[in-house]
């Protein structure tokens, strides 16, 4: 189905499933606060097959994401990829860069159909990389995976956090995404919560001369760019180009998502115990999967039905001509004020004739001048 066609008010376009919290890294960014042990009420196999299930009723081809701490902390995870691919869903894995992701791994995941891998590099060396992951040889682990991953033929995208520890090392990870041979590089700027509180987001102008930076990088890149909760990366796109803010013009990557997505909004995350949130960088649950269908809760619960009414917004966000294009962070907005409809302190745009308050970020004031 073309994601034009998809109406978010039914279906998601990205559904994540939290295998689990357990990871042997200890990432300063965490959102999952992630520990080596996994969790007793973890859902089990057999409830992970009928969340699958459940997810396939959102419509043909629906997109899951396999995520942790390390899905591959559990002995399952090859076999719920495959599980999924025979209930027809696009499966696809956020794995860490551990020992656990060998080639036969990677092999097994690609045997059982999963449609890409998505692996994280928040430095362009081993030094800077693994300082941040919390764990020598993190980098080299996840080099070696990436090129598993091409020798199985499976398509690869790299996930990236941008915050004042990551943001000087963009260029030099841009060029390992490129020698990697990655399909799409998601560049994920910092919402603060789990261990990512402890980290310095950048300044709203310096996210600004980041997205036009990505955005005259995508115009020759060979991979396809997008960002995580930063959706005014759109908004930065279209003034660039010289337009103004459109009704509706929804890009695609290579798996058929539409760009633009926000927390509840096309995107839906259920929780390793089965909590359904927006996302997972919003963990405010609107029910949980052991009682209620996944379907259910992203159609019809109050929360979900909210972040999807671009008119609900508040503050600038709510006076935005390009809030239908963008609609902001709805997790930051959450993050820093408790609302999830409030403004994101993020953008630094504001609406002609707006004289409300604007929004605060609680930061230490970093650089904004363009890279």
């Amino acid at each position: 189905m073309s994601p034009r066609a998809i109406d978010t008010d039914r279906r998601p376009f990205v559904l994540v499933w939290e295998l689990t919290q357990a990871c042997e890294l200890a990432c300063k960014h965490c959102r999952a606060e992630a520990e080596p042990r996994r969790h007793p009420d973890e859902l089990s196999t057999r409830e992970g097959e009928r969340l699958l299930d459940a997810a396939g009723e959102f419509g043909e081809g629906q997109l899951v994401v396999l995520s942790g701490g390390d899905p591959l902390a559990r002995d399952d995870a090859v076999d719920l990829v495959e599980y999924g691919t025979d209930a027809g869903l696009r499966m696809t894995m956020t794995p860490s860069g551990t020992a656990l992701l060998t080639p036969d791994r990677v092999g097994a995941l690609a045997d059982a159909g999963l449609k890409r891998l998505a692996l994280s590099l928040d430095g362009g060396s081993p030094a800077t990389h693994d300082a941040f992951r919390g764990e020598d040889g993190s980098f080299e682990a996840t080099i070696r995976a990436a090129r598993d991953a091409r020798d199985a033929g499976l398509p690869l995208q790299i996930n990236t956090t941008v915050c004042a520890e990551t943001v000087e090392q963009l260029p030099a990870i841009q060029d390992l995404v490129e020698d990697l041979g990655a399909v799409l590089w998601s560049v994920f700027f910092l919402v603060p919560v789990g261990r990512g509180r402890v980290l310095t987001p950048v300044a709203p102008e310096r996210a600004e001369s980041v997205m036009e930076w990505l955005t005259e990088t995508s115009e020759s890149a060979p991979f396809g760019i997008k960002t995580t909760e930063a959706p005014h990366y759109r908004r930065v796109a279209v003034q660039g180009a010289g337009e103004g803010a459109p009704t509706d013009s929804p890009s695609t990557d290579g798996i058929g998502r539409r760009a633009g997505i926000t927390a509840g909004n096309g995107f839906a995350f259920v929780s390793h115990v089965g909590e359904v949130y927006p996302s997972g960088f919003l963990p405010q649950s609107a029910g949980n999967v052991r009682e209620r269908s996944v379907v259910d809760i992203y159609r019809k619960s109050e929360l979900f039905r909210s972040l999807r009414d671009p008119d609900a917004l508040r503050g600038k966000c709510g006076a935005c001509e390009f809030r239908r294009l963008c609609g902001g962070s709805r997790s930051r907005a959450f993050a820093y004020t408790g609302d999830p409809l409030d403004a994101d302190p993020l953008c630094p745009y504001v609406p002609e004739g707006f004289d409300g308050p604007l929004p605060k970020q609680s930061f230490d004031a970093q650089d904004a001048s363009a890279d």
